[in-house]
C-alpha cells in the first residue's frame, strides 16, 4: 500500500511539474516560424501530387513570389495544363488559359476557397505568403512528439475577420521552428483541412518545407503530395513578371 501511495505522488508530481513547464510567448514561436517561410523574394519549380479517387495526376509548375502581396504561377507540365498561369496582386486574383478560350478569369469572394487543379489546396492555399503573426494570435498549450521530433503544441485564433482559417492548431519543431503538422478550422469548429511536412531541408539559413502532404478534409482521395523541387531565395525579380500582361505571355 505504502509502495501504491508513493506511485500516485509521483504521477501527480510530475503532471503538476509539466503543466507548471515555463512555455515560450507563442507569437514569439510564430516569429521564428514566419522567417523559415514567409518569402521576401524567391522563385522555384514545385510539383503536386493529386491522389484523387479517379486517380493519380503529377503537376509542375514554376513559381515567382515577392512579398505578401504578388505572386505569380506558370505550369510546366502535363501537356494539357502547360501554358495555364495564375497572378496575385494583393487581394486579387486571376487565373489564365490558353485553351479552349483563351481567357483570363478573375478569381475572388468564395471561389478562392475551391479546389486549384482537382488538389487539397485552394485558390487561397496556393498564394498564401501572409505572417501569420499578423493574422493570429497565438497560445503554446503543450509539447508533444511528431515524427520523433519535439515540438509545441500551439493554438492560433485569427485576429480578424479576412482569414481563410478562423483558427488553427500547429506543431512546430523545437528546434528548427517548422510546422510539423497543422490543423485549420472553421469558425463553426468544424476541421478543414490538415497538413504535414514530411521532409525539409535548410538553405541559406532557414528550414523550409520539401515534401508535404495537404487534405481537404470535406473531400474524397488521399491528399495531395507538394513538393518543392527547386527554389531560390532573395532573387531579383523583374517587374513585368507581376503585371496582367505577363498572363498572355
Amino acid at each position: 500500500m505504502k509502495r501504491f501511495t508513493l506511485l500516485i505522488i509521483l504521477i501527480l508530481a510530475a503532471a503538476c511539474a509539466a503543466q507548471g513547464e515555463d512555455y515560450p510567448d507563442g507569437e514569439e514561436i510564430l516569429r521564428k516560424v514566419d522567417e523559415n517561410l514567409v518569402l521576401d523574394r524567391a522563385t522555384g519549380i514545385s510539383v503536386m501530387i493529386i491522389h484523387a479517387r479517379s486517380g493519380t495526376r503529377t503537376i509542375k509548375s514554376r513559381f515567382w513570389v515577392r512579398g505578401d502581396s504578388e505572386s505569380f504561377v506558370e505550369y510546366i507540365s502535363p501537356a494539357r495544363e502547360r501554358g495555364k498561369k495564375m497572378l496575385k496582386l494583393g487581394d486579387r486574383l486571376w487565373t489564365y488559359a490558353p485553351e479552349p478560350a483563351d481567357r483570363i478569369i478573375t478569381i475572388s469572394g468564395h471561389l478562392l476557397r475551391q479546389s486549384v487543379m482537382g488538389s487539397d489546396l485552394s485558390y487561397e492555399d496556393m498564394m498564401e505568403n501572409d505572417r501569420l503573426v499578423d493574422l493570429y494570435d497565438a497560445k503554446i498549450t503543450g509539447v508533444e512528439e511528431i515524427d520523433a521530433r519535439e515540438c509545441w503544441v500551439i493554438e492560433m485564433v485569427s485576429k480578424g475577420e479576412e482569414v481563410a482559417y478562423h483558427s488553427r492548431r500547429v506543431w512546430v519543431d523545437r528546434e528548427r521552428y517548422l510546422p510539423l503538422k497543422e490543423e485549420r478550422f472553421a469558425r463553426s469548429g468544424r476541421l478543414l483541412k490538415t497538413t504535414s511536412i514530411k521532409e525539409a531541408f535548410q538553405i541559406d539559413g532557414r528550414w523550409y518545407m520539401k515534401r508535404a502532404i495537404f487534405k481537404d478534409m470535406l473531400s474524397s482521395g488521399e491528399g495531395t503530395e507538394y513538393i518543392i523541387e527547386e527554389i531560390d531565395f532573395d532573387v531579383e525579380i523583374p517587374d513585368h513578371i507581376f503585371t496582367r500582361a505577363s498572363l498572355r505571355k
